[in-house]
């Protein structure tokens, strides 16, 4: 059994990691900070709002509380889903409000050390860098870290255009 302290047999306080939910969209692989998240689920019966953002799927009502559906890949300059694919959510609050974070699918908690957080690349995506803290290195891919608070204010872009 692995000791939760350890990160490659090196042995760090908690202070020094993060935890992030994996999720992957369109293939590129996203980690949000744990606290952040309050659940994850599946969206059903998501209700259009009319004259809304691109970005706002629509509404639904979880467990008695209304949620505002955001897509992730229309919010990330992603191209849309094809077929019907079975996508997932992940809850998250913002300003007192709920919000599903529409995603492809969701992978396992990963605790990564503080100090290998880098600073995003000069290449990537500039509505990834407005959205996103960094990025973690992991054995075969990249994981950029969303900030959710970043995703979540679409008053900048509404003021921008």
């Amino acid at each position: 059994m692995s000791n939760p302290n350890t990160i490659g047999g090196e042995l760090v306080s908690s202070s020094d990691t993060s935890e992030y939910i994996t999720v992957n969209i369109a293939d590129q692989l996203f980690g949000i900070s744990v606290p952040k998240v309050q659940d994850v689920f599946m969206p059903q019966q998501v209700t259009r709002v009319p004259l809304s953002m691109p970005e706002v799927a629509g509404v639904l009502n979880l467990r008695g509380r209304i949620v505002t559906v955001i897509d992730m890949r229309k919010r990330l300059g992603l191209p849309e889903r094809e077929g019907d694919v079975t996508n997932m959510a992940v809850g998250v609050e913002y300003r007192g409000e709920s919000y599903g974070l529409v995603i492809d699918s969701v992978g396992e908690v990963l605790r990564v050390r503080d100090a290998d957080l880098e600073r995003n690349p000069t290449n990537l995506d500039p509505r990834w860098q407005a959205v996103s803290i960094g990025v973690q290195r992991l054995d075969q891919k990249l994981m950029i870290i969303l900030d959710v608070d970043k995703v979540l204010d679409l008053t900048k872009e509404s003021k921008a255009a």
